[in-house]
Formats: C-alpha cells, structure tokens, sequence
C-alpha cells in the first residue's frame, strides 16, 4: 500500500462538476492498494499519516501531526482520501505504464473504505473522492510538503 500524503491548506475533488469531497486544511491522501495488502497493512499506514509530525507550532517548526491539530484548536483540519491506482504504476519497459501491480477494483474498494472508517474512528474528519470514477482533484499544497509512505518501508 502506498500513501502520498500532501500537506494543504485546502484540497477538493469534484466529479461531473460536483463537488463530492472538500477539507479546508490538514492532508490530501492519495491511496495505492495492490496485492496482498490487508486491514492491517492500512491500520498502521494511516496512523503513521496521522501522527507524523510535519505540520508547524508556534515556532515554525513541523512539530505537529494532524492528530494534534484536528483534536485541538484547529478542529477543522481533516484528511482528504483518494483512491489512487496509478501510485503502483510500472514505467520499467516502454512508454506505457503497466497497472498489474494495483489490486482488483472490489479488493481496492473495500480497503479504501477500511481506512475511511478508520480516520473516521479517531475522529478526524475524513472526506473522500468518488472510488472509480474520473475525479479532478484540486489542491493548495502548504509548504510544499509531500511525503510517500509505502507498506514496504514501514516496521
């Protein structure tokens, strides 16, 4: 599973002209699902995502997750998921990039809405694109800060 987070100042997704999901603050989360990825596996990536100190304190300093933010003044902050196949896009051999390392649509669904439920249950909010759908997504990256977080490289 691969998480690209972005830290924004706000982010939306609208489809067919209509906006479907929207934050006013707090990360962008693009979501990559393939084979062999599991509840768990999405359990310890999104708190990982939530807990990484990469928002500023009073000083400047990124010295505050998400967690701290949506939980404190800042109770509005959220997170913005998105489902993402093509984070597991294959560019090795020729022009075309081979999507075969992505999971099934139903497996990738299914696993999009656990971590869903999971955000929701710390009680951050946590606003969605439209899963399958062609979605434009707009962001003001704040910073700029993007971070990649893969299953492969997290203990």
């Amino acid at each position: 599973m691969r998480l690209l987070l972005q830290r924004v100042s706000q982010a939306s997704v609208t489809v067919d002209d209509e906006t479907v999901g929207a934050i006013a603050g707090g990360l962008l989360i693009l979501v990559g699902i393939t084979h062999g990825d599991t509840v768990e596996i999405g359990r310890r990536l999104i708190a990982k995502a939530l807990d990484l100190r990469i928002f500023e304190d009073d000083a400047g300093k990124m010295n505050r997750s998400l967690r701290d933010l949506a939980t404190g003044v800042s109770a509005a902050w959220g997170v913005l998921l998105v489902s993402q196949f093509t984070l597991y896009a294959d560019t090795r051999r020729g022009r075309r990039p081979s999507f075969t390392d992505a999971a099934a649509p139903d497996v990738a669904n299914a696993l999009i809405e656990s971590l869903v439920n999971e955000i929701r249950s710390t009680g951050i909010t946590c606003a969605t694109g439209q899963f399958g759908a062609h979605m434009q997504v707009s962001l003001v990256n704040d910073g700029p800060v993007t971070i990649l977080l893969d299953s492969d490289e997290i203990a």
